[in-house]
Order: structure tokens, then C-alpha cells, then sequence
């Protein structure tokens, strides 16, 4: 077997975290600016998100892949 019939690639695994990060990550702007009525802590607030949940989401993707079907 081939590694892209036996799983994601890494490629396609970050693609899909960017992907999700970035939609997830404007809710929670869009979120905290209702909340504060002011873009800046809500820019601050969203940009720590993205980081955070962007490497906690691509690491668990690969600690999957290395689980056998």
C-alpha cells in the first residue's frame, strides 16, 4: 500500500486544520466583538485562538494517523 491509501498526508492534514482554523477563528472574532462592542481585543482574543487551536487540532490529526485501521 501506498501512504496515501493508508492515511491523510501531512500536506492534506494541514490544509484541512488552516481551513477550519480560519472559519472557527472568525466566529470567535465575530463572537467577541459582540461581547466587547471593540475589534482589538477581539482581533487579540481570535489571533491567540487561531495559534492555539491550529497546533492542538494538526497534532491530533497525525496522532491519529499513526492509529491502524
Amino acid at each position: 500500500m501506498d501512504r496515501q491509501t493508508e492515511g491523510e498526508s501531512r500536506r492534506r492534514s494541514l490544509l484541512k486544520a488552516v481551513s477550519w482554523r480560519v472559519l472557527a477563528t472568525l466566529t470567535t472574532i465575530l463572537i467577541a466583538w459582540a461581547v466587547y462592542q471593540d475589534i482589538k481585543p477581539a482581533l487579540a482574543i481570535g489571533g491567540i485562538e487561531f495559534v492555539a487551536k491550529f497546533l492542538v487540532y494538526y497534532f491530533h490529526e497525525r496522532a491519529w494517523q499513526m492509529i491502524p485501521r
